[in-house]
C-alpha cells in the first residue's frame, strides 16, 4: 500500500474517532455518512481523493452521495419519488454528449471536407462534448485533443458531467464562448445552496463545497450555448470571419425572461420546492430547497430514441427505464413548454374561407434554438364534407421530407394561397457563394433564419447582431409585432382556402411538428464514407425518423357561403382573430342572448344590448388580450364560438 493510500486511510479512520467525542459543527462529517464497506473501499485507489495535478472526477464518484439512497432517506421528495441527480443525468444528451453518434458523424463529416483543419476541428467540439478530456490534456501541456484519444478516456466519455459543470467558476462568464470555459483549478466544486457541507466532499473526494449564485444563473450555460465557427471557402481557406452557429444563450439575453428572472435551468433542469436531502447516509444534512432535477429535459427526442435503441452498439449500459423516463420529460417539454398553437377563422367569401395559425413562442429563446438542423414545420389540411382533401401544407412524405419543400429552402410565409407551400420554421447556413451548405465550417451567411422569437425579442437589443431575424420581409407586419409593437413573441400565418368548388361544410386542422434531424440537413453528410458516418447512417436509416407532433388545433364543420339563401340558414360569428375587439354576429333567426366568456369561464359580458335587431349583433370585446368564448342564444338553438383579442 503506498504512502498516499496509508495517508488517506489513516485521515479517515482518525476522523471517524474523533466523531464520537465531538458534535458536528457545520463543516465536519455528521454520523453515519459513510459505511464501513465504504470506507474500506478507500484502500482502492480508485476511490481516492482527486490526485495532484488533476481538476476533475468521474460521475460515478458522485453517485454514492448523490444517486439512489437505498434506504429511501436521501435524494427523495415529499412523496417518496426518487429525485437523485445521478439516475436523472446518466440518460441526458449532457451525459451521453461524448457518445451521441451524431455529433461522431458530424466531426468525421467536418474534419474529411477541411482536413487541414482537423486538429483545430476537434478541439473546438470536444471543448463542449468531452470537456474533461479536452481541458485535462489543456492543463497538462496542451496539444489538439482528438476523437481518438476520447475512446481511452473515460473523463472525455463522461460527456458533460458533474465536475464538468460544477467546477465552472464564475470569472468570465457571460463573455466567454465557443468553448472557452472558465474552470476553476483549485478544486472547487460550486453549487446554489449556502453553507455547504465541506467536509465530507474534502475528505473523499478532494472538492470542497462552495456556494456560488453563479451555478442557478444563466450565464453558467453560456460557454457552450453561445458557439461561433470559423469560416473557410470551399479550397478549405479560411476566410477570416466566423459564423453563429448557435447562439442560444444571445436569444435568451434578447428576450424577457432575465427581466422576469426566469433562467435555463427554471425549464431544463424542473425546479421542485420539496426540501430534500441532496446526500445519502448523512442523518442530519439540513434539507434544501428549491431543488433542480438534473433531467437536462429539452426539444431532442429522436437523438434520446436513437441511443436508446441502439445502447449495445454505443456502449451505454443506462437501464431502458431511465430512458424512458428522460423520454417522458423531453415529450412534455416539447408539447407544454414549447409553442401555443392556435387555428381561427378570420371570414368567408363564396369562393375562399381565410383561416389564421397563431403560434406562440414559450421558450425563453428561438424556437427551434441550438443546432441548426433543428426546424418546425406547420401542417395545414382542410377536408370537405366527405373528407376529401381540399387544401394542404405541411405534408411529410414516408422518407420525413417535406412534400414539395424548395430545394435550398423553403421562404418565410405570411400567406399561403395554394397548397404544396409549408411554413418551416428554421436556421439555414450559406456558404461563401450564397448556396445553401449543411457543413458547419463553410457556413457564411445565414440564408434564413425565421426560427419564431422569444417573448420580449426585439430588433434594438445590443446583442441583436448575433441573432438577427433573415428572411421575412417587412410585410409580414404580425411575425413578432402585435398592435406595431415588436416582441410579442409570436407569428401568423394566414392560409386562403379556394372553395367555390365545394359546397356544405369543411373542417381545418393545424399542426406543429419538430424535426431534430431532417434528412435533408444530412445529404452532404451521407455523401461521404467513413466509420463514423457509416454507423450514423445505420443508425438514421432504421430510427422511426416521422417528425414529433407539438401541438395540434382543428375549426369542425365551417359552414361554407354558396349563396344568399344558404348563407341566411347558418349563424356567422367574425372575425374569429380580433385587434380591436369588434365581433359581429350574423343569425337566420332572432338573437336572444350574447354571453362571453373569458378563458378561466368567468362571465365578462351578457347582454341583449349588442343586439342590433332580429338577428344582427355586435360585441366589443374586453380591451385585456386573450381567448374569450361567446354564446349565442337564439329562439331554439344555441351557438358556442372560440375568439381571440389581440
Amino acid at each position: 500500500m503506498n504512502i498516499k493510500r496509508l495517508l488517506v486511510l489513516a485521515v479517515i479512520l482518525c476522523f471517524i474517532a474523533a466523531m464520537s467525542v465531538f458534535s458536528p459543527g457545520q463543516n465536519a462529517v455528521k454520523a453515519s455518512f459513510h459505511t464501513e464497506e465504504e470506507i474500506r473501499a478507500f484502500n482502492d485507489h480508485s476511490r481516492a481523493p482527486i490526485d495532484e495535478g488533476d481538476y476533475f472526477l468521474n460521475s460515478f464518484r458522485c453517485s454514492g452521495c448523490h444517486g439512489r439512497d437505498s434506504s429511501g432517506n436521501a435524494n427523495v421528495n415529499e412523496a417518496g419519488d426518487d429525485v437523485n441527480l445521478y439516475d436523472h443525468w446518466q440518460p441526458s444528451m449532457m451525459a451521453n454528449a461524448a457518445r451521441d453518434p451524431l455529433w461522431r458523424a458530424k466531426v468525421s463529416q467536418e474534419i474529411t471536407t477541411n482536413p487541414a483543419h482537423s486538429g483545430e476541428l476537434q478541439d473546438k467540439c470536444t471543448s463542449c462534448h468531452a470537456p474533461m478530456g479536452r481541458y485535462t490534456k489543456f492543463y497538462h501541456g496542451g496539444g489538439h485533443y482528438t476523437m481518438a484519444e476520447i475512446d481511452g478516456d473515460s473523463l472525455a466519455y463522461d460527456g458533460v458531467s458533474c465536475a464538468g459543470c460544477h467546477t465552472i467558476g464564475p470569472n468570465g462568464l457571460g463573455t466567454m464562448f465557443s468553448g472557452n470555459i472558465p474552470y476553476d483549478t483549485t478544486r472547487k466544486a460550486y453549487g446554489p445552496f449556502p453553507l455547504p457541507e465541506t467536509g465530507p466532499m474534502q475528505l473523499y473526494e478532494g472538492y470542497t463545497p462552495t456556494f456560488s449564485l453563479h451555478m442557478d444563473e444563466s450565464r453558467v450555460c453560456s460557454p457552450c450555448h453561445t458557439l461561433y465557427t470559423n469560416t473557410a471557402d470551399l479550397s478549405g481557406n479560411l476566410t477570416g470571419t466566423s459564423f453563429p452557429e448557435q447562439v442560444t444563450y444571445h436569444e435568451y439575453l434578447n428576450s424577457s425572461f432575465p427581466a422576469n428572472s426566469i433562467t435555463c435551468q427554471k425549464c431544463h433542469m424542473p425546479r421542485i420546492e420539496d426540501p430534500i436531502i441532496i446526500a445519502n447516509g448523512q442523518t442530519g444534512l439540513t434539507p434544501r430547497t428549491p431543488f433542480n432535477q438534473h433531467t437536462f429535459q429539452g426539444a431532442n427526442y429522436f437523438m434520446l430514441n436513437l441511443m436508446k435503441e441502439n445502447k449495445q452498439a454505443l456502449g451505454i449500459t443506462v437501464e431502458d427505464w431511465k430512458y424512458d423516463t428522460t423520454l417522458a420529460a423531453t415529450s412534455r417539454s416539447l408539447k407544454l413548454q414549447s409553442i401555443d398553437l392556435n387555428l381561427y377563422l378570420d371570414s368567408l367569401t363564396s369562393d375562399t374561407a381565410f383561416f389564421t395559425v397563431k403560434l406562440k413562442n414559450k421558450a425563453g429563446h428561438k424556437f427551434p434554438s441550438g443546432y441548426p438542423s433543428r426546424r418546425a414545420v406547420v401542417q395545414f389540411v382542410a377536408l370537405n364534407a366527405n373528407n376529401d382533401t381540399v387544401f394542404k401544407s405541411g405534408i411529410f412524405g414516408s422518407d420525413a421530407r417535406v412534400n414539395n419543400e424548395t430545394p435550398a429552402f423553403e421562404p418565410h410565409y405570411n400567406v399561403i394561397k395554394q397548397s404544396g407551400k409549408s411554413q418551416i420554421y428554421e436556421m439555414v447556413m450559406g456558404d461563401v457563394n450564397g448556396n445553401y451548405t449543411s457543413t458547419l465550417e463553410r457556413a457564411a451567411v445565414m440564408l434564413k433564419d425565421n426560427r419564431i422569437p422569444p417573448d420580449g425579442f426585439t430588433s434594438s437589443s445590443s446583442v441583436y447582431d448575433t441573432v438577427a431575424v433573415v428572411g421575412v420581409p417587412a410585410s409580414d407586419t404580425d411575425f413578432n409585432i402585435e398592435n406595431s409593437t415588436e416582441g410579442s413573441g409570436a407569428d401568423y400565418v394566414h392560409y386562403h382556402v379556394p372553395v367555390a368548388a365545394f359546397s356544405g361544410n369543411i373542417s381545418a386542422y393545424a399542426r406543429m411538428y419538430y424535426q431534430t434531424v431532417p434528412p435533408k440537413f444530412l445529404d452532404e453528410m451521407f455523401a461521404l464514407s467513413t466509420a463514423p458516418i457509416n454507423t450514423f447512417r445505420d443508425m438514421y436509416n432504421n430510427a422511426d425518423k416521422q417528425p414529433f407532433l407539438m401541438q395540434h388545433d382543428s375549426l369542425l364543420n365551417v359552414q361554407l357561403i354558396t349563396g344568399i339563401q344558404e348563407q341566411a340558414n347558418e349563424l356567422f360569428i367574425y372575425p374569429s382573430l380580433t385587434f380591436d375587439g369588434r365581433i359581429s354576429i350574423i343569425s337566420p333567426t332572432e338573437i336572444k342572448t350574447i354571453t362571453v366568456y373569458n378563458a378561466e369561464g368567468k362571465i365578462v359580458l351578457c347582454s341583449p344590448s349588442f343586439l342590433q335587431g332580429g338577428g344582427q349583433g355586435v360585441v366589443i370585446l374586453p380591451e385585456t388580450s386573450g381567448i374569450y368564448f361567446i354564446v349565442v342564444q337564439t329562439a331554439n338553438k344555441s351557438f358556442h364560438r372560440k375568439v381571440l383579442r389581440q
